[in-house]
């Protein structure tokens, strides 16, 4: 029923970066590593998007098959971003010109596991209520996903370079929303972040 209710909205997973301060070598893709569930990070955030939104595209990274693999498997469509070393901003106009049809976008990242569902349905809620850019807060302090309007696609699609749609989020209203989330500002960094102290 609730995926019905939000099926003129789309997700986006950014999961293209290098993910270079995790394991500087390049040996261990943060995102193929296993959480306290069993899942991999990218595939918990993945589900968590998908428990709200019946349409995900995911964007990966040209030299990430297994990566792309566990996204598909669950449902994803993945894309692969040829030009995902310029940053975010460039993987999410990549991913954006995939969905421009839809009504708006939960934009979530590929390393933020901890994240519910909730959170997310409000950021769908406050869209449908119509807010053009929503974001949620926990403890008064801005996270993510980030959900945008599709009123800020020619925006979003012109993006380029690390900064991503911050930019946006500093021109424009934004409409936070209060949640009781710690997730929203916990991203896997370091191989510590991978079990966060409760």
């Amino acid at each position: 029923m609730q995926h019905n209710r939000f099926s003129r909205y789309a997700g986006i997973l950014l999961a293209a970066g290098k993910g270079s301060r995790f394991d500087p070598g390049g040996e261990r893709n943060k995102l193929l590593q296993p959480l306290a569930n069993g899942e991999t990070v990218v595939a918990t955030a993945a589900k968590n998007l998908l428990a709200v939104l019946p349409r995900v595209v995911a964007v990966v990274r040209q030299d990430s098959d297994a990566v792309a693999a566990q996204l598909t498997a669950l449902g994803c469509e993945v894309l692969v971003c040829p030009l995902a070393d310029r940053g975010m901003g460039a993987s999410l106009a990549h991913a954006l010109s995939q969905a421009s049809e839809a009504a708006g976008w939960i934009i979530a990242l590929g390393d933020m596991p901890f994240v519910r569902p909730a959170s997310m349905r409000a950021l769908a809620v406050a869209l449908e209520q119509g807010a053009d850019i929503t974001v949620p807060t926990w403890q008064g302090r801005r996270g993510n996903p980030v959900a945008f309007s599709r009123k800020h696609l020619p925006e979003l699609l012109v993006l380029n370079g690390e900064q991503g749609a911050r930019r946006l989020l500093q021109a424009f209203p934004v409409t936070e929303i209060a949640v009781d989330d710690p997730g929203i500002r916990m991203d896997i960094d370091t191989p510590s972040d991978l079990t966060p102290a409760n």
